[in-house]
């Protein structure tokens, strides 16, 4: 358990909390939110009627809670704000991915005979970066060069150093001058319409190779996929997907017998090679086009093999709570009084390393163009520009995130109605209606310490709180 130092005001804070006639409901509440970091207070009321007379059976009400509030979980999915919280998250969707590789949650097992791949789609090269590389378990030097030139700006293009896993230089460019911040920016923005694209093509493609109209592919197979976007350290995103063919009523049939594993690889290495997505032209520059970069992995996935369900669904839904944290920048907007005239010089107060300080001013310098205005990349500049959905899936590849919380509503009804916190009531015959009111967040100081203590998180950094693990 955590050893505290806290400052008059958190221990002041602890000791109204613990002798607060309310403390057993209240720590009841922390415990439901599973230590949430910021849990969410509502004020409200749930009421159950009688739908043939009408009549009130039960109100719940939070004013007789603690404070007059219901504490419950943020359920952010990024790991950087509630780890608890982004937990949640990843482990449904870890369920959801698995789901739709070997059935379960709804979708049956014969689902792992359909034509299943794992793809990766990357990004185009903007400038040579600090890497990391590995050979039969010895790293190997970044960039090693016998003849290295001198760029435009007077840097030698080489680096010989063997770089450690945690050094912040990894995905930094070697020249920042040479490196295109424009391009990258761009890719980041277009990186959904890059993927729509792809997967239109992947299906025209599939009726090509189908001899059918794609009019008419619909009548015979489905596209089901789930895809996360994934950040890498230099500040561009990559797609993981698991994409598989079903039939048009989803995962309760196979496709047609021509519809292979092999088909699908060629439609898949067909559309990643051909589409692509044009920028405006702005300014003095004229359109770009950008498309995904040069490395594809398409990879089967197999129940016994180097690539099972479970690494594939592992590995999808860690970065599901994931954002651009690991570039170093920032996981919140920024606000709108920070976008001053040079904003390179003002983002110095983030504390932000060279990299992705010009990553962000590149996005709001972009975004003040009227040509660029409908990329808003000055509201994603905190997302280096990608304004994606970081996890999405088809609607019949599996189950859903919300039947997921559903069933975890339902038993915690079922704990109230167990407890006697809620009557027992034929849902059939029962009008409900809910008011709720947002009434803040988070936790006072004195009161955090006491949530880690209760749920045995780590407690966050506070003025004048230490959190030392004995």
């Amino acid at each position: 358990m955590p050893t505290i130092h806290a400052n008059a005001h958190a221990k002041a804070g602890m000791i109204a909390r613990l002798n607060h006639p309310g403390y057993d409901r209240w720590a009841s509440q922390i415990r439901a939110t599973g230590g949430c970091r910021q849990p969410i207070h509502l004020r409200g009321k749930i009421d159950h009627y009688d739908r043939a007379t009408g009549t009130l059976l039960h109100r719940y009400t939070t004013k007789h809670e603690p404070d007059g509030i219901l504490r419950v979980p943020c359920k952010t999915r990024r790991a950087t704000r509630c780890p608890s919280c982004a937990e949640t998250y990843r482990a449904d969707t870890y369920h959801l991915i698995r789901a739709g590789l070997i059935g379960g949650k709804g979708v049956p097992e014969t689902v792992t005979a359909h034509p299943t791949l794992f793809v990766t789609l990357t990004a185009p090269t903007f400038g040579t970066v600090h890497t990391r590389r590995e050979h039969n378990g010895k790293v190997q030097p970044c960039h090693a060069r016998r003849n290295a030139t001198t760029c435009p700006h007077g840097r030698v293009l080489s680096c010989t150093e063997r770089h450690s896993k945690d050094d912040p230089r990894l995905g930094e460019p070697l020249c920042p001058d040479c490196y295109d911040y424009t391009a990258s920016v761009l890719f980041n923005a277009l990186a959904p319409l890059l993927w729509k694209r792809f997967a239109d093509s992947v299906r025209r493609h599939l009726a090509k190779l189908g001899g059918l109209a794609l009019k008419d592919l619909r009548h015979h197979l489905t596209l089901s996929f789930a895809k996360v976007a994934e950040y890498q350290r230099r500040g561009v995103v990559h797609l993981h997907a698991v994409i598989r063919l079903d039939t048009p009523g989803g995962p309760a049939s196979p496709p047609p017998a021509w519809a292979t594993t092999d088909t699908l690889t060629q439609a898949i290495q067909h559309a990643a090679h051909a589409v692509t997505a044009t920028a405006p032209a702005h300014e003095d520059q004229p359109e770009r086009v950008l498309r995904w970069g040069t490395q594809l992995d398409i990879r089967p996935i197999t129940l016994n093999g180097d690539l099972t369900e479970q690494a594939v669904a592992g590995y999808i839904s860690k970065y599901a709570t994931k954002a651009a944290e690991c570039v170093g920048t920032l996981d919140r907007r920024i606000n709108p009084l920070d976008r001053r005239i040079n904003p390179l010089d003002n983002l110095d107060a983030f504390n932000l390393r060279d990299h992705p300080k010009r990553l962000i001013a590149e996005c709001m310098r972009l975004g003040a163009l009227p040509e660029l205005a409908e990329l808003r990349l000055t509201n994603w500049a905190h997302m280096l520009g990608f304004r994606g959905h970081f996890s999405t899936r088809s609607r019949r590849y599996s189950t859903t995130l919300g039947a997921l919380r559903a069933a975890r509503q339902h038993h915690t009804r079922d704990n109230d109605i167990t407890t006697g916190r809620l009557p027992l009531f034929d849902e059939d015959t029962i009008l409900v209606i809910s008011e709720w009111q947002y009434a803040g967040k988070g936790y006072s100081a004195g009161d955090q310490i006491i949530a880690a203590a209760l749920t045995g998180t780590r407690l966050p950094e506070l003025a004048g709180v230490a959190d030392e693990s004995l």
